[in-house]
C-alpha cells in the first residue's frame, strides 16, 4: 500500500522533482501511521485481500457460468411445454462459517433463474426451485467450494 500511495502522490503531482518526492514519502508514511492507528491497516490485511481478490474472480466467472445454464434451462421450460415443472422447497447445511460467504452463496442461488433463497438460518438454506434438478449440487458444487476457499484465506 505505501508503494501504491507514493506512486499515485507522484502521478497526481505530474512531475518528479527532489521537493516532490521527499514530500511523497513524508505524506505517505504519514498515511501509513494513520492507517495503521485508526483504520486498523496491517500488511498482512492487504495480503489477505489480494488472495481473496483472485479468488472473487474466480467466482464471478463461475456465477456467470451458472446464470448462463440456468438461463438455457429456463428457456427450456417455458418454450417446451413438456419439460415437467414441479416446484419444490429444499432445505440443505452448507459448511460456510462466515456470515460474508452465507450471504454471497444465497444472493448467488437468487440471482440463477428458477432459484429463490427463502431462508437462510445459521448454514442451514431454504431454497424454491421450479425442479429438483436445478438445485442438485449447490451445497457441494463449485461456489460453495470456491466461498469455503475463501473462508480459509
Amino acid at each position: 500500500m505505501y508503494v501504491l500511495t507514493f506512486v499515485l502522490w507522484l502521478i497526481l503531482n505530474a512531475r518528479l522533482t527532489w521537493e516532490v518526492a521527499g514530500m511523497g514519502l513524508v505524506l505517505t508514511a504519514l498515511f501509513g501511521v494513520f492507517f495503521g492507528c485508526f483504520l486498523d491497516y496491517r500488511p498482512r490485511n492487504e495480503l489477505r485481500a489480494w488472495r481473496r481478490f483472485f479468488l472473487m474472480l474466480g467466482y464471478v466467472g463461475l456465477l456467470i457460468r451458472e446464470v448462463i445454464k440456468s438461463n438455457l434451462a429456463m428457456i427450456d421450460i417455458v418454450w417446451d411445454k413438456s419439460v415437467p415443472v414441479a416446484p419444490t422447497l429444499i432445505t440443505f447445511d452448507v459448511p460456510l462459517q462466515t456470515r460474508f460467504c452465507r450471504m454471497l452463496l444465497a444472493n448467488s442461488i437468487t440471482l440463477t433463474p428458477g432459484t429463490i433463497t427463502v431462508s437462510v438460518d445459521g448454514s442451514r438454506f431454504t431454497v424454491h426451485c421450479l425442479s429438483r434438478s436445478m438445485i442438485e449440487g449447490i451445497e457441494s458444487g463449485g461456489i460453495a467450494r470456491l466461498l469455503g476457499k475463501m473462508e480459509a484465506v
